[in-house]
């Protein structure tokens, strides 16, 4: 089933939660909805359920108009943070909860159940009631009861918030074994980063009720769309630079090639820590820097460095490159710039 959401929004009161928002998604997508808190993720999922209704604006399911329908006659399944499982009944029981509702033979709900509780891996466990289960099965348990009316998209709302962080990452790779397994157009709403990218092959971004950008986990990344995307999306260093020759941003010693920027334009680059290129030895185009602080970070070691004026940046070695250059607080290195992003204020942003 594909979803068409257009110029759909949202108000409660004077608050607009979703913004005139356009987004379609094809048969067999997996896409994440990735914000921060109060950005409108859960609204705009919950207007596609039918728990809400949009102000103005329409969604369309496969080319059909949404909102004359009713939740139980759109055929999405829903799954949400915290379960929702029914605790007197065993897992079985509800995961066929929905099937029993519709009236479906009881021959077909047990060769169904059986089914799903192998799909979820929780074979020989469907008599056990949700609080005998693990906080990562109950959530599986959770899916299956989504998937047990055989629903055309599956709508995750934050499923894994509630979960610590080693589960969180076996139901990761859960979820995209799972999407796989079925196919079917999926959207789940996060505000984890690092499970945006593990498991969607497109993410949403939202802030203020409205998509600042929408591309694959790399592009978001690697070429964001927006101040708020560069700003939101990893860690940068931030600094703001004025063009002191026409094409050449300066911020203190360093220098960013800007094309097309005027003489005294003022602009702000975003470059990653893992960006800043640290060398004992002078190479050419670096700069003196000295290095105020050492921060182990498990994986990369994490180095402050200061420059001329006071200005510090922050630079992310892989934990062997840290070991092995043996950089201390006080000492002196040689840095450089790999990449970067530039943003003025009449630019969506430039790339180098």
């Amino acid at each position: 089933m594909s979803i068409e959401i257009r110029g759909v929004t949202k108000r409660f009161g004077a608050f607009t939660a979703v913004d005139t928002v356009d987004l379609k998604l094809d048969q067999g997508d997996l896409v994440a909805l990735l914000g921060p808190s109060g950005s409108g993720k859960s609204t705009l999922l919950r207007m596609i359920a039918g728990l809400d209704s949009p102000d103005a604006g329409e969604i369309r399911l496969t080319g059909r108009l949404a909102t004359e329908l009713s939740p139980k006659d759109r055929n999405i399944g829903f799954v949400f943070q915290h379960y929702a499982l029914f605790k007197h009944m065993t897992v079985a029981q509800n995961i066929a909860f929905g099937l029993e509702v519709r009236k479906v033979p009881r021959a077909r709900i047990d060769i169904r159940v059986a089914e799903l509780l192998e799909l979820i891996q929780l074979g020989g466990l469907g008599g056990r009631y949700p609080s005998q289960l693990s906080g990562g099965q109950r959530q599986r348990a959770a899916v299956a009861r989504a998937l047990a009316p055989e629903p055309k998209v599956l709508l995750l709302d934050e499923p894994f918030g509630a979960l610590d962080a080693k589960v969180r990452a076996e139901l990761r790779a859960w979820v995209r074994r799972l999407h796989e397994a079925t196919g079917m157009t999926t959207l789940f709403v996060t505000h984890d980063q690092d499970e945006a990218m593990e498991v969607a092959n497109r993410i949403v971004i939202m802030n203020r009720g409205r998509i600042e950008q929408q591309d694959a986990p790399r592009a978001i990344f690697d070429r964001p769309a927006t101040r708020f995307v560069a700003e939101f999306v990893g860690e940068s260093n931030r600094v703001d630079a004025r063009a002191e020759e026409a094409g050449v941003l300066a911020w203190g010693p360093l220098r960013f090639p800007a094309p097309g920027l005027p003489l005294g334009e003022e602009a702000r680059v975003y470059f990653r820590p893992h960006e800043v290129y640290l060398t004992r030895d002078r190479e050419d185009g670096q700069i003196p820097v000295r290095i105020a602080q050492e921060r182990f970070k498990g994986a990369f070691t994490e180095f402050e460095l200061e420059l001329a004026g006071g200005r510090s940046v922050l630079a992310h070695l892989p934990r062997g490159l840290g070991l092995a250059s043996g950089f201390k607080p006080g000492e002196g290195a040689w840095m450089s710039v790999t990449g970067f992003h530039v943003f003025t204020s009449n630019t969506q942003g430039a790339s180098a």
